[in-house]
């Protein structure tokens, strides 16, 4: 988030340019100054006792020492019941040099290795060269060609005179192609960045100029755009076609064909470790809706633990079936080319998402785990008996974005899926936090597990800290579950930094902490709910306005499909909540209606004043973009 916005809601930006901007200000402030301070839980201080002069012989003999009372069982002491803060950053001074552990006990070849997620390929092909590794269509394909074919690649982009800091670009579906890049180009040492393949050419062109592309890997599908962006980049990239028997109406972009292009490559590459896990592995960037996008840089140590850390925190097991019904390009497929590498799953992909198409892989593929913005549950949700198939067994659904409503978890369970609920940005390897769920919990009603399945949760075990803090204090909030503040994060899960914005990255990293922007509280056991981005948070007549409170009150009309709430100007007020409304197939509502609905279940203040039916403008990630909602706002 940038700076400006951070001040915004620390209420210690510079003068207002808006009446608005001076309320947000000021209701911050003023609800930073009610609320209490948070308890601090007692601190077991250890005090040594002295120890008393002996006692004559005679003296001692004639009384006899007490017993030490009992100590309590270690679940009913304090310090073992209340909930630690994050711990402080481990910046402590090293050992001295000559320390007894440090003296002729170096790192070298036979202890150390740097970490990177390369090797979980070469254990999977070496342990299980022919379990199936990719599906696509008729195709299948086992770990040992996978390996193969990502050292071909890394060997072609070698003999081009491709290595270390240099780029690789991609431009492609879920298809295998894309899941080999994400080896074959780190194998050589270079970066690679997965395209948005719903960018604009404009768009396209600022990251491959921005990254200083060298290679485009670009699927004909998207010949269009990609020749487009070509023409008006600075750079002139070699590019590589990926002509792929599921598209047949593509369109050659560049001069030679994947499969050609990998024909080139030595099948035994000898592929070297990075020599610093530190090194970049990946660029992603983000969404730009305020202007240019900025490039996110993953390294070799984040993407291993971000790995290890989806395969410990969600039940995967060795060799799920995984469907690929997530963008691999939206934040490296959440890490889980890698992870899928590391427990030696099956990857089944997909070029085209409906309904139809899931349920009969779902069906015809046995799958176990699969992830997904909201939108792929109303696929699964909304489909018709035409296009719905039984399903042999229980599958995992892993979320972020939204929390699902209770209706859509009743909804889902019922088609027998279990949804597990994550968040993050890209700029922590994706999902760094879980809602870990807890046995006792499936005893309880659909209302209440759906609220606490709404929780955005706990730390990744990879990740040091996650916490919501005053952004001007720097100071945790109470555990309340009410008061609000900025979810950070800090550890091994956090980006490198942003590419060749310092300022940007300074201003991320301020106080030692991630600033993600987003605005929620901690409850009482320490997970953490969102309630807002601070940029989406409505200011009213003082009043701060959770639009997260407001959708899911709207959601659970029975006429609503989807919903998403922003802020509208409003002279009196400041700004009023104005609601944008996806009505279910065959149902029917009015403005009225929904305004109704919302009264009966918020405060007066929080219900919006105006009600837009339309379809919402989506990412392809399936979030919804409320900057265009809220242009539209200011004229609805």
């Amino acid at each position: 988030m940038a700076k400006k916005e951070l001040k915004k809601v620390a209420g210690k930006g510079g003068p207002a340019k808006s009446k608005t901007a001076k309320a947000k200000n000021a209701a911050v402030k003023k609800a930073a100054a009610k609320k209490p301070a948070a308890k601090k839980s007692p601190v077991r201080k250890t005090v040594r006792k002295k120890v008393a002069a002996p006692k004559a012989a005679g003296k001692a003999a004639s009384k006899s020492a007490a017993r030490p009372s009992l100590r309590r069982p270690v679940k009913d002491r304090p310090s073992v019941k209340r909930m630690p803060s994050p711990r402080p950053a481990p910046h402590k001074t090293p050992p001295p040099a000559g320390g007894i552990f440090e003296r002729d006990l170096e790192k070298n070849a036979a202890n150390y290795a740097p970490l990177t997620p390369l090797q979980f390929l070469e254990r999977s092909a070496s342990v299980y060269p022919e379990r199936l590794a990719l599906v696509h269509g008729p195709r299948r394909q086992t770990w040992a060609a996978t390996y193969e074919r990502c050292r071909r690649l890394a060997s072609a982009l070698d003999r081009i005179g491709i290595g270390i800091g240099d780029t690789v670009a991609i431009m492609a579906p879920n298809v295998p192609e894309m899941y080999e890049a994400h080896f074959g180009v780190p194998m050589t040492g270079a970066v690679l960045n997965c395209l948005n393949t719903r960018l604009d050419a404009a768009m396209i062109a600022f990251i491959l100029d921005h990254s200083e592309v060298k290679v485009l890997i670009v699927d004909r599908e998207f010949h269009r755009v990609a020749t487009e962006a070509l023409s008006i980049a600075k750079v002139q990239p070699l590019v590589v076609d990926i002509d792929d028997p599921q598209f047949k109406e593509g369109v050659p972009v560049g001069d030679t064909t994947y499969e050609e292009f990998i024909a080139t490559g030595d099948p035994d590459f000898d592929w070297q470790y990075p020599a610093d896990e530190w090194n970049a592995i990946s660029l992603n960037y983000t969404s730009g809706t305020t202007g240019n996008p900025k490039g996110v840089v993953f390294h070799h140590r984040g993407a291993t633990l971000a790995s290890y850390g989806n395969a410990v925190q969600w039940p995967t097991g060795l060799h799920p079936i995984y469907l690929w019904t997530l963008p691999m390009f939206h934040c490296n497929g959440w890490c889980f080319p890698w992870t899928l590498a590391l427990v030696a799953g099956t990857s089944v992909c997909l070029r085209r998402l409906s309904a139809k198409s899931i349920f009969d892989a779902l069906a015809d593929h046995d799958v176990t785990h699969m992830c997904g913005a909201p939108i792929i549950m109303q696929f699964i949700i909304a489909a018709t008996p035409e296009e719905r198939r039984k399903l042999p067994r229980r599958i995992e659904f892993m979320t972020a974005a939204a929390p699902p409503p209770a209706a859509v978890l009743e909804a889902l369970e019922k088609e027998n899926f279990r949804v597990t609920h994550v968040y993050g940005l890209t700029e922590v390897y994706g999902p760094a936090t879980v809602c870990a769920w807890h046995d006792d919990w499936d005893a309880l009603d659909s209302s209440e597990r759906a609220r606490l399945k709404a929780r955005q949760g706990v730390r990744y075990a990879a990740e040091d800290g996650v916490t919501v803090m005053d952004p001007a204090t720097m100071e945790e909030v109470p555990r309340d579950g009410a008061t609000m503040g900025e979810v950070m994060f800090r550890g091994n899960l956090v980006m490198k930094g942003y590419l060749k914005n310092p300022t940007a990255t300074r201003e991320a990293f301020e106080h030692g902490w991630f600033h993600s922007g987003d605005l929620g509280v901690m409850h009482e056991d320490g997970y953490i709910e969102l309630r807002d981005r601070s940029k989406d948070i409505i200011i009213s007549g003082g009043e701060n306005i959770s639009t997260i409170e407001v959708e899911g009150v709207i959601i659970k009309h029975p006429a609503v499909a989807n919903v998403a709430v922003v802020a509208k100007p409003d002279e009196k007020w400041g700004e009023t909540p104005c609601a944008f409304v996806v009505l279910k197939p065959g149902a029917s509502a009015t403005a009225e209606d929904i305004i109704a609905y919302c009264r009966a279940n918020l405060a007066s203040f929080k219900c919006p004043r105006f009600v837009v039916f339309r379809d919402l403008p989506m990412t392809s990630t399936g979030k919804v973009q409320k900057y265009v909602l809220r242009d539209w706002a200011k004229t609805a």
